[in-house]
């Protein structure tokens, strides 16, 4: 496949994780790093990728009620699928469940590597040009020996051409979940990746660069580890790299019948005008987020002399705003948008503008406020010439704020 294809994630977290031992939070991936459950921030890197269309979870039959309480609003944006017995059952039925979403592609990931990237995705997709399924891994360093049942050394392995293999691994959508099924019809449960099951199958597999960063949590000693990496700025003392970024944007008015504002259509008597669909408040969010992390602004990365924005809904522009945050490790704490007009009435519209925006951003709706006041009929606003949006976004970044 090209990797302009659809493509759809799955994740794996149905495991009880006995290595992690005991925790009144349940099973590894619920439990929290930097205060944060390690399922949500590993949901969160995939839901806010541009190119994931669709994320099937597999959990535990017993974890619906802790999934949905550690993945607050992002439970409402992926498909919780009970798992099966083994990894590999549980990866099958995920991939069934997202069988009639028109995928040309899936990756395949470990619930518990909340560190994974959105560059690390980046090069797995592109990995999967030319029919390959795509493996990120990294080159083995250390010095392997081999010992037999009395632990005594039988020799050193030699490590050329070795690799430590990592998640996601990407696959051709129809070709992976067609060696599943025929690993489960030949009663095949001994794999322990999917890259694996893909090499039994005959389909084959390209290293692309992993990341250092994505480890794997199976130990208590990596969850405490997890946490601390994430918790530095607070243990040290240091304060909290708290970032806050303000945008501004206005649209005047042009025939038409409804207007676009927080992603939400609005019957009205005259549209907004714009290169896009002219949605002033996702413009004024854009600006907002990438401001935290001195990223420029929209016109930067979507001018509006480029004609593949004409028209274009507006939520691209936003999301690709919370990406690049998500990338420079940036966790959106709020978001504010007040809009300026005299009409038409936001009140009616605020639960459908909140919900847009908390799946946008992927934060609960108590993070997101939709405020709306008018102009007093002063100005081009209180004549009713457009509309005006302020918008203020609030993103905590890791380490502490320098001195």
């Amino acid at each position: 496949m090209t990797t302009g294809g659809r493509i759809g994630a799955v994740i794996v977290a149905a495991g009880r994780g006995e290595r992690a031992g005991q925790s009144t939070e349940g099973p590894k991936q619920y439990r929290r790093i930097g205060g944060v459950p390690v399922i949500r921030r590993t949901i969160e890197t995939f839901a806010t990728h541009p190119a994931i269309a669709g994320i099937a979870v597999a959990i535990h039959a017993d974890d619906d009620a802790p999934f949905r309480e550690a993945a607050g609003a992002l439970a409402d944006r992926v498909i919780a699928v009970p798992g099966g017995r083994t990894r590999q059952a549980s990866t099958r039925l995920a991939l069934l469940a997202l069988r009639d979403r028109d995928l040309d592609a899936v990756l395949i990931h470990d619930g518990v590597r909340p560190f994974v990237d959105a560059a690390l995705i980046d090069r797995v997709i592109a990995g999967l040009d030319g029919g390959f399924g795509s493996l990120p891994a990294l080159a083995v360093s250390d010095t392997l020996k081999q010992a037999g049942g009395d632990r005594l050394v039988a020799g050193t392995v030699p490590r050329d051409g070795l690799f430590a293999a990592q998640t996601p691994q990407g696959f051709a959508f129809g070709a992976i979940l067609d060696a599943h099924e025929r690993a489960f019809l030949a009663g095949r449960e001994d794999f322990t990746d999917d890259a694996a099951i893909a090499e039994w199958a005959g389909i084959p597999v390209r290293i692309v660069d992993g990341s250092p960063d994505n480890v794997k949590l199976t130990w208590a000693r990596d969850i405490d580890m997890a946490n601390a990496r994430l918790s530095a700025g607070l243990s040290t003392g240091l304060l909290p790299d708290v970032r806050t970024g303000n945008g501004y944007d206005v649209h005047g008015f042009a025939e038409g019948d409804h207007v676009t504002l927080c992603g939400v259509a609005i019957p009205h008597s005259k549209r907004l005008s714009g290169h896009s669909d002219a949605d002033v408040a996702l413009h004024a969010l854009t600006d907002a987020l990438l401001a935290t992390c001195g990223a420029g602004d929209i016109g930067t990365h979507f001018p509006p002399s480029d004609m593949r924005w004409k028209s274009a809904a507006s939520r691209i522009f936003v999301e690709e705003a919370v990406r690049i945050v998500r990338e420079k490790g940036g966790r959106i704490a709020n978001a504010d948008i007040t809009l300026i007009a005299e009409a038409p009435k936001v009140g009616p519209h605020r639960a459908a503008m909140t919900a847009a925006l908390s799946a946008m951003l992927g934060i609960s709706a108590d993070r997101v406020s939709v405020k709306a006041t008018t102009n007093e009929r002063l100005g081009f606003v209180g004549r009713e010439e457009g509309i005006a949006a302020i918008a203020t976004a609030t993103v905590v970044y890791p380490g502490g704020l320098p001195e």
